[in-house]
């Protein structure tokens, strides 16, 4: 078995590991793979697209979804005996939790696959998704120029990851204060776009809003980037704000195109971590 709680943890073989097993999955193969299997999911009431995928592929499988909310594991009972008893019914347990320190415990005495589905730290199933997308859009993903806009945060921090697994060249566009730590960092979004191929985003606390005004892509923005460039804004994203209505409406975005990919991407992440490592 193997547990995904971050992405520094997988190998570049792993992850293209997941992405054959994708391919695997939208050709047919892995049908009933969860046949008899009992898949235990802590989320909180407003996961919407995460949530939704891991269900429909968890039955899509054959196998059973059995949720409660994500407060559950902030109960006084420690998780070494929650998963003490859990560990008897449950073939994975997925989690998605604000607190990562609380899905590393439940993995450290787990002894079944444990999955994070977000926390405030990371989000490596959703990264993992936008990476196999890349894969069949584009000639060499790990050789194109990324750039996120944004604060440090579960989405940056995860594409941070993505690229020291990967390889590939990450840039920061943030007002002070918003660094990720080892990234390069551009303050101008007009400078910073220049000779990059993709361009991410996630979405803005309200309260800091104002400190990322004249960081908003916009369509001007995007075309200054590379030829074929592309928009990947972290859903949920709200026009107006981080980016704006034209560029959603615009060529540039790829954001429901790329998340077409994320139920296979899901059932494939769940099969994985059930499957032994080769060798």
């Amino acid at each position: 078995m193997r547990n995904l709680v971050t992405l520094s943890k997988l190998s570049k073989r792993d992850i293209f590991e997941i992405f054959r097993m994708t391919d695997e999955i939208r050709g047919g193969k892995f049908k009933d793979f969860l046949r008899g299997k009992s898949i235990v999911m802590f989320f909180p009431n407003t996961s919407i697209r995460t949530r939704v995928t891991f269900e429909k592929g968890i039955y899509l499988l054959g196998g059973q979804s059995i949720l409660f909310p994500a407060e559950t594991l902030d109960k006084k009972e420690k998780p070494e005996d929650v998963c003490g008893y859990l560990s008897h019914w449950a073939d994975e347990i997925i989690i998605r939790h604000g607190n990562l320190d609380v899905i590393r415990k439940i993995a450290q005495y787990a002894t079944v696959p444990v999955i994070n589905a977000m926390t405030d730290r990371n989000h490596p199933c959703e990264i993992i998704s936008d990476l196999y997308a890349l894969s069949k859009t584009r000639a060499d993903f790990t050789k194109d120029k990324y750039l996120f806009c944004g604060r440090s945060g579960n989405i940056g921090l995860s594409w941070k990851e993505a690229a020291d697994v990967l390889g590939f060249e990450l840039s920061q566009c943030c007002p002070r204060g918003y660094e990720m730590e080892g990234v390069r960092v551009f303050r101008d979004i007009k400078e910073a776009v220049r000779g990059r191929d993709i361009i991410c985003t996630d979405s803005l606390p309200a309260d800091i809003l104002k400190d990322f005004e004249g960081h908003q892509i916009t369509k001007e923005i995007m075309d200054m980037a590379n030829e074929n460039a592309v928009l990947n804004p972290c859903p949920p994203f709200y026009r107006g704000e981080e980016v704006s209505e034209e560029v959603i409406d615009s060529g540039y975005f790829v954001g429901y195109q790329f998340k077409r990919y994320l139920l296979e991407v899901q059932q494939a992440v769940m099969i994985f971590c059930l499957t032994d490592k080769e060798g």
